[in-house]
Order: C-alpha cells, then sequence, then structure tokens
C-alpha cells in the first residue's frame, strides 16, 4: 500500500484571518482567508493528501481563554468547511502559553508522534501549510515541506498550484573547455536574481529576465574572458534556454504565448511560442561596437542560443535611437513575454496544442 501524504495545516491566520489579540473567542472576529475554501476544496476533491489541522491555542480553558468562547466557533469554521467538501482527518490542538516550552506545542512535534518513523505515512512528500515562521520550523522538525501564506508571494492560489502541478524548479550545470556556467530559476518566483558572468552589462541585462519576468534566477558564470566574451555570452545563453526547458516540464496549462514594450524613446516588441520549434526573427540594429562591456554583435547570437536551447520561437523587433535603452527594452520585453507565456492555469491543465506534444 502506498504511503499516505499529509497535509500539516494551521488555523489562525491560515483558514481564518488572526485578529491583533491573536484569539478567536467570537463570531464577529471570524473572518475566513481570502481564497482559502476554492481551492482547498480543489485540493480535496482532486488530491491524495490527508488533512491534518494543528494548532496553538494560547491558554485555552484558562480564564484567559475559556472554552464556551472557543469551541462553538472552531466547530462553525468545520462544519463551513465540511460544506465545501473539506474534512479534516484528525486535529491537534495545543492549549500551552508560549512561556511553558511545551514541546506538545508547535513547531514542536509532541502533538504529532503518530506520524513520524510511521511507514504508513510519506512525510518526505508531505507539506506543513502556515503563516509563521514556527509553521516552518515544525516542516523541518517533522522532515516534510512548508508552504508559508504571505512569504515570497504565496497565497492559497499558489499553494493549490504547487500541490497540483508541482514547483517549477531547475538548475543546469553546462561546462565545456572554455566556460564552466550554473544556471538554477524558479519559474514561479519573486524576481530574485543572483547574476555573475564577468561581464557587467550582460549581468544588468540578465536581471532584467529575472526581475520583470518574476522569475528566481541563479546564473554563475566563469568564461575565458581573457580570450574574448564570445563563449561567455553564447555558452550562458545555451545554458539558461536548456534551464527554462527544463523547469516548463510537460508544459501542461501554461499559456504557451507572451509578447510585448516600450522604453522612453524605443519600442521593443518580443513575441515568443514555447511550441517546441526554435526560431529567430531578429529584426532590429545596432550601431555601436559595445555597450558597457558586451559587444553588440553578440546580442542576436545570445537570443539565437537561448532560442535554440529553449525550443522557442522567438520574433525581435526594436527601434529607437539610444541603444542602451533599445536592448534592455528587448530584455525587458522578453522578461515580460516569458512571464505571460509560462502562466499556468491548474484549472485548464491541458497541453495548448491540438497536436498533442510541444
Amino acid at each position: 500500500m502506498k504511503p499516505q501524504k499529509i497535509l500539516f495545516i494551521d488555523r489562525d491566520g491560515t483558514l481564518i484571518e488572526e485578529p491583533e489579540d491573536e484569539q478567536i473567542d467570537s463570531f464577529e472576529k471570524l473572518v475566513f482567508v481570502k481564497d482559502m475554501f476554492k481551492n482547498l476544496r480543489f485540493i480535496a476533491e482532486r488530491l491524495d493528501f490527508k488533512l491534518v489541522m494543528v494548532s496553538n491555542q494560547d491558554g485555552l480553558g484558562t480564564d484567559s481563554f475559556p472554552e464556551e468562547t472557543f469551541w462553538p466557533v472552531h466547530r462553525f469554521i468545520l462544519q463551513s468547511l465540511a460544506g465545501e467538501g473539506i474534512v479534516f482527518d484528525a486535529q491537534h490542538i495545543d492549549r500551552h502559553f508560549p512561556e511553558d516550552n511545551s514541546p506538545m506545542r508547535k513547531p514542536g512535534i509532541g502533538m504529532l508522534t503518530e506520524y513520524i518513523d510511521n511507514p504508513a505515512y510519506d512525510l518526505a512528500n508531505s507539506y506543513v501549510i502556515g503563516d509563521r515562521d514556527t509553521d516552518r520550523q515544525l516542516a523541518d522538525n517533522l522532515g516534510c515541506k512548508a508552504l508559508i501564506l504571505g512569504k515570497d508571494g504565496m497565497d492559497w492560489n499558489k499553494i493549490a498550484e504547487i500541490l497540483f502541478a508541482g514547483e517549477r524548479i531547475a538548475e543546469m550545470r553546462r561546462t565545456t573547455k572554455e566556460t564552466d556556467i550554473y544556471v538554477r530559476m524558479n519559474l514561479d518566483g519573486t524576481g530574485q536574481c543572483d547574476i555573475s558572468t564577468g561581464l557587467g552589462f550582460f549581468d544588468h541585462m540578465l536581471e532584467q529576465i529575472g526581475r520583470h519576468g518574476k522569475i528566481d534566477l541563479m546564473v554563475h558564470t566563469a568564461g575565458d574572458l581573457h580570450v574574448d566574451e564570445h563563449h561567455t555570452i553564447e555558452d550562458t545563453a545555451l545554458a539558461i534556454g536548456a534551464c527554462i526547458d527544463k523547469a516548463l516540464g510537460d508544459k501542461r496549462g501554461i499559456e504557451r504565448y507572451g509578447y510585448c514594450l516600450p522604453m522612453d524613446d524605443c519600442l521593443c516588441q518580443v513575441a515568443l511560442d514555447f511550441g517546441g520549434r526554435p526560431w529567430l526573427v531578429w529584426n532590429t540594429e545596432f550601431h555601436r561596437e559595445r555597450i558597457g562591456d558586451m559587444p553588440t554583435e553578440m546580442f542576436l547570437h545570445f537570443f539565437k542560443s537561448l532560442s535554440d536551447a529553449a525550443r522557442m520561437n522567438l520574433n525581435i523587433k526594436a527601434e529607437g535611437d539610444n541603444e542602451h535603452h533599445k536592448i534592455e527594452g528587448i530584455f525587458k520585453a522578453l522578461a515580460r513575454a516569458l512571464k505571460m507565456a509560462v502562466k499556468r492555469d491548474i484549472h485548464h491543465f491541458e497541453l495548448p496544442s491540438t497536436k498533442g506534444m510541444l
């Protein structure tokens, strides 16, 4: 029998909004978290997770938090969830105060020992869903993963997408006699970048892809710059393109197409298609030999290599007077087109092609 995966779900701040006094002791304080119902219902209907509630209720049963103010609201929460097809298989509620330092209290695992070292459960592929660092710590203590609301743009829509379709994170190592390149990206990130290629202007351009595409992007390139810039730029493009292709996986549910972008005096348009057939149309000219430390002749070569490795059709057109603005506008337009094309819809999780493959 296949081990059971679990969602350990916090209550206050995760299922319902947490008030300033951190105590839900009346119906007037009860507000359900935005988009929780539709997404948790989707998870309950479509996925095979066991739902387990894990909640700290400080001093429950004492004068500061009488039981008669807790249970009516709690029962209403459970009834409301059940009415949407969301039923918790178990509830673990700890009553200790923080100063008690009880191992039963999150992030301690005293309430959850039945799930630990138990072959019936697959903790490595289970998740803690919460809104605090203590929920992440609980996940670490259990040996499972964490999805923390409010952290790096995480919300219930993103939680459902990750649980249903997986995270789109990929890494690539490309090593030749001329370059050694490591690329890591998260297509569903927040635009965090760590770029180092040895070419300052190239770093600046690659950062546009991450920032404006909302892609977490790490690129570390060590190239033979003592020869020239060619291998560094070309091989970095190949590694990034291959990483995009890997992160996209089977491409189900993606928009597939993207386009865009004006920048000051320049109009830059990038249309792309993740149809699996690489092609580049390049309709722009540069009249300076270099911009920063990057040869302008390498711009075309970069996008051709990127298109080939990512297996995408790229159509690029730019016009304007300022050469810096023109190429920066192209990279920003590429970023926006990527953001548009990789957007995923789990409610229409089909391959965007009549051919049956991309």
